[in-house]
Order: C-alpha cells, then sequence, then structure tokens
C-alpha cells in the first residue's frame, strides 16, 4: 500500500513540473500555487528516500 502511495506521488510531482514547464513555455502565466505543490511533493520523496536508505543501512549495522 505505501509502495503505491508513494508512486501516485511521483507520478503527480512529474505531472505538475511538466504543466508548470508547459504554461512556462506557451507563455502562459504559471500559478503561485503550482511550484510550491512541486517543491513540497519533490520534498517529500526525497525524504521518504532518504529514510528508506537510512533504514537499510542502519538494518545492515546492527
Amino acid at each position: 500500500m505505501f509502495d503505491m502511495t508513494r508512486m501516485w506521488a511521483m507520478l503527480t510531482g512529474l505531472a505538475l513540473t511538466a504543466w508548470y514547464f508547459a504554461a512556462l513555455y506557451l507563455g502562459f502565466k504559471a500559478s503561485d500555487l503550482l511550484p510550491m505543490l512541486v517543491t513540497a511533493i519533490g520534498g517529500f520523496e526525497m525524504f521518504l528516500f532518504a529514510q528508506d536508505q537510512w533504514l537499510k543501512r542502519k538494518s545492515k549495522h546492527g
């Protein structure tokens, strides 16, 4: 279940990033909320990745 949640968060982040850059490329004014959403989702995913690496490393060393 948790892996599926992470997958949806990753896909949502990629979709929002594509939306933001498409808006910039096409000359539309991007919403001020959009970069914050991309940053929040990206930060959340980076935190979970680092936590997974830490837990894997900790379990190997006792």
